[in-house]
C-alpha cells in the first residue's frame, strides 16, 4: 500500500493533488503546530494579471495551538466577499470559469470557523471534481506517539497504516533518508512534477498558482491527464 502524509493546504497548486491521486491513502496532519509562514492559509493567485496572495484571516491565538485549534477570524465573511470578488473580477474571461468559480464560492462559503475542517471541505471538494477515490486520514486519528518528529513520525505512521510504499513531494528529498525507511521495508520515493504550462489570458506564464488559476485555464479532462502522466518517482 502507498501512502503520503502531508499539511493541509487551501487550494494548493496541482504538485499537492498529484501527490494525492497517486497514493492509496493520504494522511492529513492535523496535529501539529500552525505555522505562520507555510502555506496552510495562504495561496498565490492572478490579480490584475499580477501574481497575488490571498489569505484566509485567522483569529489571534496562541502561535503554538495545533493546525485544528485555530479558527477563523470572526470577520471572515467579509474578507470572504472581498476575495471572491477579486477572483470573479480576474477571472471572469477565463476559459472554465463558471464551473471553477461555481467550487471555489462553495468552498469560500462553507460555514465552519475550525481552520482544519474549513480546509480539508476544500480539499474534498476539489477531489470530488477531479475524481480522485484516495481515502484522507486525519493524522490525530492514528494510535501513534505523536510527540515523534519528522522522519521518526512518518515511519511510524507507515507502519501503524501496514504501508510499504511512502511517497513524498521532491522538497523532503533532503530530509528523509531511504535507507531509514528501507530498514523498516517501506520503499521511499519523491514525486517531482514536472513543469507545467497552460495559457494565462495574454502574459508571461506564472508557474505553481492555486490550483484555482490551473482550474480557470483547463478542462477538468486536461487536469487530471496533468493528474495521471506530468509528474516523475524518484
Amino acid at each position: 500500500m502507498k501512502i503520503a502524509i502531508m499539511q493541509p493546504y487551501f487550494f494548493p497548486y496541482i504538485g499537492y493533488f498529484q501527490l494525492l491521486n497517486a497514493v492509496d491513502k493520504f494522511v492529513v496532519y492535523d496535529n501539529i503546530q500552525y505555522t505562520k509562514k507555510g502555506w496552510i492559509n495562504r495561496n498565490r493567485i492572478l490579480l490584475n494579471k499580477k501574481v497575488e496572495y490571498f489569505t484566509l484571516p485567522l483569529k489571534k491565538d496562541s502561535d503554538y495551538l495545533n493546525i485544528v485549534e485555530r479558527e477563523l477570524s470572526t470577520d471572515w465573511q467579509q474578507e470572504n466577499k472581498k476575495i471572491l470578488n477579486k477572483i470573479k473580477l480576474n477571472y471572469s474571461k477565463a476559459p472554465y470559469f463558471e464551473q471553477t468559480f461555481e467550487l471555489t464560492k462553495r468552498c469560500f462559503d462553507f460555514h465552519e470557523k475550525n481552520l482544519f475542517q474549513f480546509i480539508l471541505f476544500s480539499i474534498t471538494q476539489i477531489m470530488d471534481y477531479l475524481e480522485i477515490k484516495t481515502k484522507l486520514i486525519n493524522s490525530s486519528e492514528i494510535d501513534i506517539n505523536h510527540d515523534l518528529k519528522s522522519e521518526n513520525k512518518v515511519i511510524e505512521i507507515c507502519k501503524k497504516i501496514n504501508c510499504n510504499n511512502y511517497l513524498n513531494p521532491i522538497g523532503g528529498v533532503n530530509l528523509y533518508d531511504k535507507n531509514n525507511f528501507k530498514n523498516q521495508s517501506i520503499d521511499l520515493q519523491f514525486l517531482k512534477s514536472n513543469e507545467i504550462q497552460y495559457k494565462q489570458f495574454n502574459i508571461e506564464f506564472q508557474s505553481n498558482l492555486s490550483i484555482i488559476d490551473l482550474m480557470m485555464f483547463n478542462s477538468k479532462e486536461q487536469i487530471i491527464n496533468f493528474l495521471n502522466k506530468e509528474y516523475k518517482l524518484v
